[in-house]
């Protein structure tokens, strides 16, 4: 049995305790904390465990919505160690617990260590994760993406009928690698132009000849360019499958941040447009959402409460979250890829494309980490032209890291195995961060990568 106090910190003349560990059938009187007169406690021995209960303050049920709770009760896990406080002081009380959960968000099953690890220096029982599971369920379904929408601020749309050329340099001038598009003769939005549009564009462009000129692209405009989009991407990865065209991922601002975190990992995209509109008529583009904006939030809401949440102080290292080596044991089946400085940018940039992956690591001959090309450095080949003027077969990632410029320093961050879950979350939640590098420390020896739908996907393992 554990000793586990119970606190009413809000005054009353009677209060009294009931809750699930004594099936509600007895109400147990509280006692007023000596020297305080709004402060009622009771020490209770209760078997590990996780239990509801609420409070009876002059004859009226309550719930302390600063400690963790549904709509219907607060919420106390009991450990055999420990217990395991409860207290959130911005926690709202939202959706009952017989309600929906997120259909992402299961219990977390913990890996075993492996190689050179060892035991887990925080464990995290399945109820404390379920605990964790229904608390973060509960603050997604409550908010909604308006709340996350800046006072002010601008969005910036392109024309299907805009060249392709000047959608381009468009995207590098405001620097985007993704823009949502604005069909004028339909008058709704019509989808998204992104990083990876323009890899397919000038792969298929080089297979064709040598080099190119701006002309090429002058020629064509997005809407063109969309419309024999799938034939250019089966022809650059070499598939026979079929590729389908899906219509406009999107979102209204008064969808919870659950549903379009579901939308972004179902739909293997980097963000949605928040589209307002009256009966479907006269769409106004409010923003876009991404994961790290959701992250940063959730960040947010929990900073305070750490020491209540053992998952989120766990090291990453220890945890299934990420793509690893092959010698550390959250190995996951897909290979940890990485680059040489001297690769060409079009094996690099075919390589993001067969793996779908959004970054690569570059390591030198040692192993040790130099930098990371992602899809989104593809748009710097925009700056002066440069895409004119090489060929992608010849041109080494180095070289083409070197454009970046002051634009690639936010790209990534890093950590070490031994980081905990909540550091790397803050570092993802930076903005145009989308990855954190793993490395050994002493040696800068990459280890694995964790990027900003891996976090979202442990959440709904």
């Amino acid at each position: 049995m554990v000793q586990t106090p119970f606190t009413w910190r809000y005054g009353g003349n009677q209060v009294f305790l009931s809750g699930s560990f004594n099936g509600w059938s007895e109400r147990i009187a509280m006692v007023l904390v000596e020297g305080s007169g709004t402060i009622f406690q009771r020490i209770i021995d209760l078997p590990p465990g996780c239990y509801q209960y609420k409070f009876l303050v002059d004859g009226t049920w309550r719930v302390d919505q600063h400690q963790i709770c549904d709509q219907e009760n607060n919420i106390v896990l009991v450990t055999e160690t420990e217990f395991l406080s409860t207290e959130f002081s911005n926690a709202e009380a939202v959706q009952p617990s017989t309600s929906r959960v997120l259909p992402w968000i299961i219990p977390y099953v913990g890996s075993s260590s492996g190689g050179s690890h060892n035991e887990p220096l925080l464990r995290t029982s399945d109820g404390e994760m379920d605990v964790f599971r229904r608390v973060l369920s509960m603050h997604l379904l409550s908010t909604t993406i308006y709340e996350l929408i800046p006072i002010s601020g601008k969005v910036i749309a392109l024309d299907v009928e805009v060249d392709v050329e000047q959608a381009f340099h468009d995207m590098y001038d405001s620097g985007l690698t993704v823009v949502p598009l604005w069909d004028g003769n339909d008058r709704q939005m019509a989808g998204m132009l992104t990083a990876s549009d323009f890899i397919l564009i000038l792969l298929q462009l080089q297979r064709n000849r040598a080099t190119f000129a701006n002309a090429e692209l002058q020629a064509q405009t997005i809407s063109s360019w969309k419309s024999c989009k799938l034939q250019h991407h089966r022809d650059i990865i070499g598939t026979t499958a079929p590729i389908h065209r899906r219509p406009l991922i999107h979102a209204g601002p008064d969808e919870s941040l659950a549903d379009v975190a579901s939308k972004i990992l179902q739909n293997n995209i980097s963000a949605v447009p928040v589209i307002h509109s009256v009966n479907g008529s006269n769409p106004r583009l409010l923003h876009i959402v991404c994961l790290s904006r959701i992250l940063k939030n959730i960040c947010s809401h929990f900073q305070h409460h750490l020491g209540y949440l053992n998952i989120l102080q766990q090291p990453v290292g220890y945890l299934p979250l990420g793509t690893w080596a092959v010698e550390f044991s959250q190995a996951t089946g897909r290979p940890l890829l990485k680059l040489n400085p001297n690769d060409t940018l079009s094996s690099a940039l075919t390589l993001l494309l067969e793996a779908q992956i959004s970054s690569i690591p570059i390591v030198d001959n040692e192993g040790n980490f130099v930098n990371i090309y992602s899809r989104g450095d593809i748009i710097s080949l925009a700056h002066d032209d440069v895409y004119t003027a090489v060929q992608l077969n010849q041109m080494t990632v180095s070289q083409a890291l070197e454009l970046t410029g002051e634009r690639g320093r936010n790209r990534y961050q890093t950590c070490t195995r031994f980081d905990s879950l909540y550091r790397v979350m803050e570092l993802l939640s930076e903005p145009d961060v989308r990855r954190v590098i793993v490395f050994e420390a002493s040696t800068l020896r990459v280890e694995g990568i964790i990027t900003l739908s891996d976090v979202f996907r442990f959440f709904a393992r």
